[in-house]
């Protein structure tokens, strides 16, 4: 507890990382690129980032995009935000917010690109609600982005996979769903960057094959 309340104590420094208790956190929705960032590129969200791995190293990666790690575990995002910092990634920001929330912090068309990435399985019905692809977050993710925007999910859990899938199979506004059950063999791999979270390196030592999805929403 006491390691957790003095990253907490950091990240109120911080200004990579935007939480309720900063008064940028309430001014955000819609002016992500004039408040924030300070430029007209593109905004990449990383939803579930735990310690925002993959937006630091898409941030690396990527000049001219700005990506934003969004989770609600602060002293996870003190990680990424940390990284950030020393490396002066100014197109890496970090927000401690709910997901189900993020209506409140973008704006509709706002985001061009989505990002879930290793996502808890939450296999009982009981958590359906916070499976971060079910029909509630799906529709979220359509407001926030733009026409023609690509929401990508990387898992390692077959369920959470075959779950997507079937979720997407009952809407009639997905298109372009592209997949592979085993990403490291397959057309997919160099889109990907050689980025990969600790929980990616974790699964791999374990002989667990990475499931990559992507589509886009019909708007």
């Amino acid at each position: 507890m006491r390691k957790k309340l003095l990253r907490f104590a950091v990240n109120e420094g911080r200004k990579n990382l935007i939480e309720k208790t900063k008064p940028l956190y309430h001014e955000i929705r819609g002016r992500w690129n004039e408040l924030y960032f300070k430029n007209n590129n593109p905004l990449v969200l990383e939803i579930g980032a735990g310690r925002g791995e993959y937006t630091v190293g898409l941030a690396r990666e990527f000049k001219d995009k700005n990506f934003i790690a969004v989770d609600l575990k602060g002293d996870r995002l003190w990680h990424g935000s940390g990284i950030a910092t020393e490396e002066n990634l100014t197109n890496a920001a970090f927000l401690r917010a709910r997901i189900e929330l993020i209506e409140n912090l973008f704006a509709e068309n706002e985001v061009s690109e989505i990002w879930v990435t290793f996502p808890g399985p939450r296999p009982k019905k009981t958590q359906a609600n916070r499976r971060l692809t079910n029909q509630k977050f799906l529709n979220i993710y359509k407001g926030l982005i733009k026409p023609g925007g690509i929401v990508h999910l990387k898992t390692d859990s077959n369920f959470v996979f075959n779950y997507t899938l079937e979720t997407l199979d009952e809407r009639k506004d997905i298109q372009n769903l592209e997949f592979t059950t085993d990403l490291y063999n397959s057309k997919f791999l160099p889109d990907h960057h050689e980025i990969q979270t600790r929980f990616e390196k974790m699964f791999m030592a374990k002989g667990e094959k990475i499931k990559y999805l992507r589509f886009k929403f019909n708007k």
